[in-house]
């Protein structure tokens, strides 16, 4: 996902719920409004070249900064994983 605000670049990773009305992007965007919109893997890039590319774990990009977003590409659908069995652990120390 690339995100413009008035400042900055920013391509990451924008992960949206798979099922029901939020998993399309401008449906995500008009929900979260007020919030913050969580950026995983991140690349931030100052539109007026004063600070060199950075990259991050994570961003928090406030919604209500947003100018531009477009989609780079598709990562598909990530499962949740199940969680391990407790009976198949070791016991504790």
């Amino acid at each position: 996902m690339r995100i413009e605000t008035e400042r900055h670049v920013i391509e990451g990773v924008l992960q949206l719920p798979h099922e029901g009305y939020r998993s399309r992007t401008t449906d995500f965007l008009n929900a979260h409004d007020g919030g913050f919109l969580a950026v995983t893997d991140a690349h931030v890039r100052w539109l007026d070249g004063s600070h060199p590319e950075e990259r991050q774990d994570y961003v928090a990009v406030s919604a209500r900064h947003v100018v531009i977003v477009s989609e780079l590409e598709s990562l598909g659908v990530v499962e949740d994983a199940e969680p391990p069995d407790l009976d198949d652990l070791p016991p504790a120390a």
